[in-house]
């Protein structure tokens, strides 16, 4: 069985701290139960994974912008297919698929299973996905679905209406059709007969999708799928795939289970009120404070809110109102301002324009031990490293040499230039030129060992 992580989001629903590289799922907010350490939702999903023996054969279907943080938090060993432009879960399952196919050699009649990478569940939910992978077995269905049940009329989800109450020995329903995220009456009234939340997770045969992905770009290679891949429409996989298919079962989950995308909800699964450089006079009720900025927050007198600073911006929400921040958030077209990358941190400290365009933008980089900065050149930009912690090795144009605390460097534009840490790597680096943005890099190979 082969299991798609759908890891998506544009990062506003949870801002300032999510951003469109740092989206929920990498929130590294929720406690470990016996443990001091704190995780995200995507590392809690895939250690229940592991503890139920489905963590075998993962792939993440994510953007490019999120590929670095699946691979902090997950580690390098995990599959990644990253989609060249986002366009709704339709076509990035279709293309999941095909890296199934024609780059791991799965077979056509493999069990496939795409679910959410970042729910918040218990054991049984696990349990269920085995369920639906087994009601292939028999060949009656097309396509397996999972079934929640609501626990109050939300407009939020969509709607699974079963075509009967009564489960077959596998505990597989019958499906009549789908709602897709109705007002509260009209789900009041569906709940009354019976419907239960459509929870995002799918199983099927490979080839029932390929055949899909199939009909809109039918490529010889997984490269040339994926060069082509803005000819897939853009649409969710329920209104492509499940609203259409002919022979459709549902297995019912009965346990715990949230959707930790706002404030509200997210608030309510932690344990502790205050996190980072945070202050408060003892007398705050219900109010949950997080701070990423070197500068101290103080609170006061504090009742039912939400504040949370970061790099990104600041937020402070009566917890009731806080569901509303992705309106909002949404018109804040900034770059982020902290990123978790595969070799550490950087968070932006400054960024200036001048009248003539000219520009200067400052971040704060921290290298993890033993990872290293790709050897890379910037057309439109010239750069200044101050290592302020720690040690490392630099090349700039193929020319290799120590650094550590207390040396400046400077990268001219165009040059080619790559960074190593030997202990935790700390640096200061200032960008100065026309065009300062992400995208201005090209990369090449480097081998630290030769």
């Amino acid at each position: 069985m082969q299991i798609i992580l759908l890891s998506g989001g544009s990062g506003t629903r949870l801002w300032p701290l999510s951003n469109d590289a740092r989206s929920k799922q990498f929130l590294r907010l929720l406690d470990v139960e016996g443990s001091d350490h704190r995780e995200s939702m995507v590392q809690r999903v895939m250690r229940q994974l592991r503890s139920a023996g489905l963590s075998a054969d993962i792939t993440v279907a994510t953007s490019a912008s999120q590929r670095d943080s699946v691979i902090a938090q997950l580690g390098s060993n995990v599959s990644i297919v990253t989609e060249p432009s986002r366009r709704d879960t339709f076509p990035a399952i279709c293309l999941a698929c095909e890296y199934l196919a024609k780059e791991k050699g799965c077979p056509a009649d493999e069990t496939v299973v795409v679910m959410p990478c970042d729910p918040y569940t218990e054991t049984g939910y696990f349990e269920t996905i085995m369920k639906m992978a087994a009601g292939l077995e028999g060949g009656a269905c097309e396509l397996m679905v999972m079934g929640i049940n609501p626990t109050y009329p939300s407009a939020k989800y969509g709607y699974i209406v079963p075509a009967t109450s009564a489960e077959n020995a596998g505990g597989v329903i019958p499906v009549a059709r789908f709602t897709e995220k109705p007002d509260v009456k009209e789900a009041e009234r569906l709940i009354s007969e019976g419907a239960l939340w459509n929870g995002g997770v799918f199983a099927f045969r490979l080839s029932y999708v390929t055949d899909f992905a199939r009909r809109y770009v039918d490529a010889p290679s997984f490269a040339q799928t994926r060069e082509r891949y803005d000819e897939f429409p853009k649409i969710s996989f329920d209104y492509e795939v499940a609203e259409k298919a002919h022979a459709i079962g549902m297995v019912r989950y009965n346990g715990n289970w949230k959707d930790l995308g706002t404030w509200n909800t997210l608030t309510d699964e932690l344990r502790t009120h205050e996190y980072g450089n945070v202050h408060t006079d003892g007398t705050g009720v219900n109010t949950h404070i997080f701070n990423e900025l070197g500068i101290p927050l103080l609170c006061l007198g504090t009742r039912d809110l939400v504040i949370a600073a970061s790099p990104d911006g600041i937020i402070v929400s009566e917890k009731a109102k806080s569901e509303n921040v992705k309106a909002f958030a949404a018109t804040l077209k900034q770059r982020p301002m902290f990123e978790e990358r595969r070799w550490g941190t950087y968070k932006v400290i400054d960024t200036v324009e001048f009248p003539d365009g000219y520009c200067a933008l400052t971040k704060q980089l921290t290298l993890n031990p033993d990872c290293s900065i790709s050897y890379q050149l910037h057309h439109c930009r010239e750069e200044v490293w101050t290592f302020i912690d720690g040690d490392g090795e630099i090349v700039i144009d193929g020319q290799r040499r120590p650094v550590r605390r207390g040396e400046t460097v400077v990268i001219p534009k165009g040059a080619r230039h790559a960074l190593r840490a030997i202990t935790t790597l700390t640096l200061i680096e200032v960008q100065t030129g026309s065009n300062l943005v992400e995208e201005d890099i090209e990369r090449f190979e480097y081998n630290w060992q030769d």
